[in-house]
């Protein structure tokens, strides 16, 4: 021992050094020990997992696809969608390498010169203009597994840190190509400003321009964004970002990716930021989005398709890409068509209320009307919905709701409907006993209120109500600026003063459109147009249950030309019609006896083709009479995609005493334009998660509804029924009007071989109605909307439009007269007579079951 230690020491003889150089060469030996342990013991660490490693987590954005693979929207929490390696372009690879990573491709995740570089020009000179030593590895790391940094408060906890990244970054290295970890990690970089990632900051600073496009003081800008966001951030910092953009443009000439000339040309350009920031309701068809969402949720809450680790998947966070059926173009049409109408149905509208008030207003000649009591309450409780509304409650009533809540548990709307209850109750009394008899509430809750009326906290909970209806009363009657919806202007909004409670009404009255088109043969969705205007009306009306008038009756006729042979030209007699108790099997209490419009009868006879044109009600009275039961409507409605629950048994339902959706009804009119076939209405034909693995797929659905013989008798009745009106439509073309008691809803179902379109149109509460039928019949409110998007349509390219196509005509005869002429030369008494005596309905007496959706030729 003595020989090695002179070998190492030599002649020294002073003790204290001899002492020291021993430690010396002590530490020599055991500093790779040690930092052999420090790794081993690092390892053990709160370190990502291999699996973690190969699947980072990222909130990532779903996209929604079109038919032609266009994006419509996206769904997120954070608006980041993930590139590829080759999706980002030189321009962005040269930029980041030059300024973030110069040997990047060099390195295995540790750069050790810019380390050292850090550790003395940075750490212990102070000079942090030198730059820091992390490799873009290392920020990677940083940005997946340490938190950001965020979680270090010392310089101990941030050294400990530093390593922790270095460690990471080797396993990253060793895990992922060079190209990808560039692209995980700018894929991972937000930009703020709704920017996640380098997609969404290239198209939302760059006016929609994607990484690939962008130019080199474009790419530039980004990469010098990733030194600090916050505080190169290009709207409220722009000659901050000049310079760091400029930094980034001489580390580039420094590394040969420009020239001096080159650089001084860009140095001197202007930023070019086109910001614009995608929101969920921006876009083509937000409505539909907002009902494929919960679509997309409903399918994958079930159990069949989760995650392999047995979680949801969530359309805002995991990247999913849903497919729909909409097709942009059309999609396009329909909402400028839409807008185009309205807009002039609008002005009608109020000129035609301008004297009057909706809530108000009594019908001399209605039967039908909504009672002044209920318009009262409805506007009440659109007052209590609104923004106003709610913030004044918040501040005034919710401190004592909850000492309320603290000692009784009782829920408490925010229409705040129990405690105007209960203080009408207290004061009036017979409130509870009348919403009882009416059951709009329970027994049990009628005591659960009297519960909170008799306990102690009731008294301030009183108090601070009509200190709030104090404030709403003198608030929502003075005018003050505010921003309302408006046709006038592109932005579709404007300034002005008014009353807030003038503006509730005033919206109130903006009429509304929900309209879908499905492709026949399909059962594609096409277009989706759920309103006026999705940022001030998001309610969607294609979903929303209407009465659909005159548009039901084709499907009684269609009963009848099926089951009965009837033909389009046997005459009925247009008086009057009873069908009394004990007739057939209706199970009637009292007798039924149908009024045409504005009770006008011809006394004259009249075939089928006239009635259903012009939707005489005493037509479809009698075929519902001659079948003697609503059961084979009902079951037609329930084959034709309309749930049989839904249609009441009631020879009312002859006239259109029905409430639908534009869904159903269009779903079912799809079976007139497919040879009697209905196929059920699809607009999400797969979801895909992240990697492209298929989650969810569309399975059609098809039944024969109606024989193909009566259908084409329906299709040419439809035809007839359409006749004028549509002038600029081209090739074949059907439909049928539909017009409600008072004109609260104007439908129109229209048909070509190509689009099946249904449409809505009317206000959201049922009197905000025109006053006459001149103005409020489907004919004036829904048709010209369908003719002005088939017309725009069929003159578009992209769409591809085929006007030549015709419906399906069954070869041979069809066993029914079409022609009137021919018809009544012939012997034809006994038309309605049942084909089979012994004619019995079954559940399915169409014969359904799945079939070739092809027209057999």
């Amino acid at each position: 021992m003595s020989k090695i230690t002179d070998f190492f020491l030599g002649n020294i003889s002073n003790e204290k050094h001899r002492k020291a150089i021993i430690w010396l060469w002590r530490l020599v030996f055991l500093a790779p020990v040690l930092f052999i342990l420090f790794w081993v013991g690092l390892s053990f660490t709160d370190l990502p997992s291999v699996t973690e490693l190969e699947n980072p987590k990222n909130n990532e954005a779903s996209r929604i696809l079109a038919a032609d693979g266009s994006v419509l929207g996206r769904y997120y929490l954070e608006n980041r969608v993930m590139v590829d390696y080759s999706e980002l372009g030189p321009n962005i690879e040269n930029a980041l390498i030059s300024t973030e990573d110069e040997r990047y491709k060099d390195h295995s995740g540790i750069d050790f010169r810019a380390l050292g570089r850090a550790i003395v020009k940075t750490g212990i000179m102070g000079n942090k203009a030198s730059g820091g030593g992390s490799t873009v590895t290392q920020q990677l790391a940083k940005l997946l597994f340490t938190d950001g940094g965020e979680g270090s408060k010392n310089i101990i906890e941030r050294i400990f840190q530093k390593f922790q990244e270095m460690y990471i970054a080797v396993r990253l290295e060793r895990k992922y190509t060079k190209g990808e970890i560039m692209a995980m990690y700018l894929n991972r970089y937000d930009f703020i400003n709704g920017a996640q990632g380098i997609r969404a900051a290239s198209e939302n600073y760059f006016g929609g321009k994607k990484p690939h496009e962008l130019d080199v003081h474009e790419a530039a800008t980004l990469v010098g964004m990733l030194k600090n966001s916050s505080l190169y951030n290009p709207l409220r910092n722009p000659e901050g970002v000049t310079n760091r953009r400029n930094q980034v443009f001489a580390q580039m000439m420094r590394n040969g990716h420009l020239t001096q000339t080159e650089f001084d040309s860009l140095k001197v350009m202007p930023l070019g930021i086109k910001y614009s920031n995608q929101k969920h309701d921006d876009g083509m068809a937000p409505y539909f989005r907002q009902v494929l969402k919960e679509e997309a949720k409903k399918i994958l809450a079930q159990k069949r398709y989760y995650k392999s680790s047995g979680e949801r998947y969530n359309v805002d966070l995991d990247g999913l890409t849903l497919y729909t059926t909409i097709n942009p173009h059309l999609q396009r049409h329909a909402e400028e068509a839409a807008l185009k109408h309205m807009k002039k149905l609008q002005g009608e509208f109020f000129r035609h209320w301008r004297n009057e008030d909706p809530w108000t207003y009594e019908s001399p000649t209605s039967e039908t009307e909504i009672s002044l009591e209920y318009r009262t309450e409805s506007l009440q409780r659109d007052i209590r919905n609104s923004d106003r509304y709610q913030k004044l409650r918040s501040s005034i009533l919710a401190p004592a709701i909850r000492k309320v809540n603290e000692q009784i548990d009782f829920t408490f709307h925010r229409d705040d409907r129990e405690i105007d209850r209960m203080i009408r109750e207290e004061k009036d009394g017979g409130v509870f006993t009348d919403l009882i008899r009416r059951k709009l509430i329970s027994r049990n809750l009628a005591n659960d209120h009297k519960k909170v009326m008799k306990h102690e906290t009731f008294g301030q909970l009183k108090a601070a109500w009509n200190k709030l209806q104090e404030r709403v009363d003198k608030d929502f009657n003075e005018e003050v600026k505010m921003r309302v919806f408006t046709y006038d202007r592109p932005s579709m909004e404007t300034d002005t003063m008014m009353t807030p409670l003038d503006s509730v009404r005033y919206h109130k009255m903006i009429l509304q459109i929900g309209s879908m088109s499905v492709e026949p043969t399909t059962g594609y969705v096409r277009t989706w147009v759920g309103g006026t205007n999705f940022k001030w009306f998001q309610f969607d009306h294609v979903t929303t249950k209407r009465q659909v008038g005159s548009t039901f009756k084709p499907l009684v006729y269609a009963t009848s030309v099926d089951l009965r042979g009837i033909s389009p030209c046997f005459e009925v007699l247009d008086q009057p019609i009873t069908i009394a108790p004990g007739d057939g099997s209706f199970y009637l209490q009292k007798p039924w006896t149908p009024r045409n419009a504005n009770d006008d009868y011809s006394g004259n006879f009249m075939n089928l083709y006239h009635g259903l044109k012009n939707s005489v009600n005493t037509v479809s009275a009698y075929l519902m009479q001659e079948l003697g039961s609503t059961e084979p409507v009902r079951t037609l409605a329930a084959n034709m995609g309309i749930p049989k629950d839904e249609v009441p048994d009631a020879p009312s339902i002859a006239l259109g005493s029905v409430d639908l959706t534009v869904q159903q009804m269009t779903g079912a009119y799809t079976t007139f334009g497919n040879n009697g076939i209905f196929n059920k209405p699809v607009f999400l034909t797969r979801i895909e998660d992240r990697t492209g693995r298929v989650i969810y797929k569309y399975v059609p659905e098809e039944r024969r509804a109606i024989s193909p013989a009566a259908n084409f008798v329906m299709v040419r009745m439809l035809q007839q029924a359409s006749v004028g009106a549509l002038g600029g439509v081209q090739g074949p073309v059907g439909g049928k009007t539909g017009t409600t008691n008072d004109q609260t809803d104007g439908w129109y179902m229209g048909l070509t071989p190509e689009l099946v379109v249904g449409t809505w149109v009317g206000g959201d509460n049922r009197w905000l109605r025109f006053r006459s039928l001149s103005y409020g019949s489907g004919a004036h409110m829904a048709k010209p909307f369908f003719r002005e998007f088939v017309r725009q349509s069929q003159k578009d390219e992209k769409v591809a439009w085929n006007t030549k196509r015709d419906f399906y005509r069954p070869r041979g005869d069809l066993g029914i007269e079409l022609d009137c002429e021919a018809y009544s030369s012939g012997d034809n008494d006994d038309v309605l007579e049942d084909r089979d005596s012994t004619f019995m309905l079954p559940d399915d007496p169409f014969g359904g079951g799945g079939i070739n959706n092809n027209p057999d030729f």
